[in-house]
């Protein structure tokens, strides 16, 4: 790790008086470097990177294992102040809770270095796992061929690890040409991001451009959209009675739940990417009793963040159609997670990174522009954005939520280091 965080001065002291040179005569967004020399560094972080990994894989940083989390974001916090950054680690305070929203919720990391430009550059990533303590007994880090397994590491360890040495990379090439590099990491992304949201939000929205260093997928693309996730919850509260005796003393709750969901069968629009479906519901203590209450939970999907509007308000107002007056029904719709929609200065900045790749690199790089799977902080960050975001910026690996298999493809390890690098010192001015 040493010889990756080296001070500026010892850096300088040793690099060839062709870059120096060159450095001292660059100025506005033209790169401080030849590329020659920033592929050379990347190469040269590649083993410090992998230590990098080990130990952020060590920390266990189960979402809700506050031990963890603290730990892991005192390591962050850490590193980026030896980068000269301006460093606080925030407990969040702005808090939507959602159903399964723990009552204490871990702290993020936010670092912010200042240069002698205008651009505004964020770089995101989340620190916390999908997995309990104890866990790590059977999952610790070791490489085994091009791969390198570990606890969280493809999700989203390797995006942490990235960042911190994008980061050192930039100032041993002495790059400060950007306004302000913003770094933001938090530790309840696993759950739905619940205390993080609204600043990675705010802090979007003052950006020209957001990278998001979950993993590159297996072929090591770019993904301008991920699908939005929401939850709906349906409580109806009727009268029990005996289901023998008396039924007709009774308002029955399963009957009133069956009627509505009914109703809400066809607010799905596939051909959209909206859609719904009910998929736990619970009515009912007895045989012979005619139930009380019943619930239902449903699962919502959506690319468009105006669809999930509109379906909560057309649910609502079904809610109101009842099949039996004396009955209370509520609705409880939940955001989990936005949907991440491609513009095209994401389009335009997406083209950037693949010519890069293609012609620096000399490696294919796809851009996703169709969301497929779960949902990221991404999005939030888009929200209020009026300039780029992209998700994908991390390692190429598989794996992730996996109890025995996760890891990440080492040769990916270079070109992301050059990649992020290079997008930073385009973007700046």
């Amino acid at each position: 790790m040493r010889s990756a965080f080296a001070p500026l001065s010892l850096m300088f002291r040793s690099a060839p008086l062709a870059l120096a040179l060159a450095m001292a005569g660059l100025s506005g967004s033209a790169l401080a470097a030849p590329k020659a020399d920033i592929q050379a560094l990347a190469q040269k972080h590649q083993q410090p990177l992998l230590d990098t990994l080990r130990e952020l894989v060590h920390i266990e940083s189960g979402s809700k294992d506050m031990e963890g989390v603290e730990q892991i974001a005192n390591y962050v916090a850490g590193k980026l102040r030896e980068q000269g950054g301006k460093v606080e680690i925030l407990q969040p305070t702005d808090v939507y809770r959602l159903g399964d929203t723990p009552e204490k919720i871990g702290p993020m990391v936010h670092a912010e270095f200042k240069g002698k430009g205008t651009s505004r550059i964020m770089l995101i990533a989340h620190m916390d796992t999908v997995y309990l303590r104890g866990m790590l007994k059977d999952q610790p880090f070791r490489i085994d061929g091009e791969r390198a397994y570990g606890l969280g590491i493809a999700d989203d360890k390797q995006g942490v690890a990235l960042i911190l040495h994008t980061v050192a990379m930039l100032r041993q090439l002495g790059f400060d040409n950007y306004g302000t590099l913003t770094v933001l990491m938090n530790s309840d992304e696993e759950i739905s991001s619940p205390g993080a949201r609204s600043t990675i939000t705010r802090l979007g929205a003052e950006q020209d451009a957001v990278f998001s260093f979950e993993g590159g997928g297996t072929d090591g693309g770019v993904r301008l959209a991920t699908s939005g996730i929401g939850a709906a919850y349906l409580k109806v509260e009727g009268k029990a009675s005996h289901a023998g005796a008396k039924p007709e003393d009774g308002v029955n709750a399963l009957y009133e739940l069956s009627h509505q969901l009914l109703q809400m069968k066809d607010l799905s629009k596939p051909e959209t990417g909206l859609k719904l479906n009910w998929t736990v519901a619970k009515a009912g203590t007895n045989r012979n009793v005619i139930p009380a209450e019943a619930t239902a939970q449903a699962d919502a999907r959506a690319l468009r963040v105006a669809d999930f509007t509109a379906l909560e308000q057309a649910m609502q107002a079904k809610v109101g159609h009842k099949l039996l007056d004396a009955s209370k029904v509520q609705l409880k719709f939940e955001v989990r997670r936005p949907p991440l929609e491609a513009n095209e200065a994401s389009r335009s900045l997406a083209k950037q990174a693949q010519t890069i790749y293609s012609d620096e690199l000399g490696l294919k790089m796809s851009v996703m522009e169709k969301a497929t799977g779960g949902g990221t902080d991404a999005a939030f960050a888009a929200l209020k954005a009026k300039g780029a975001v992209i998700e994908g910026f991390g390692l190429s690996g598989y794996g992730a939520h996996s109890n025995d298999a996760e890891y990440v493809q080492l040769n990916t390890i270079v070109p992301r280091l050059y990649l992020a690098t290079r997008m930073i010192m385009d973007l700046s001015k």
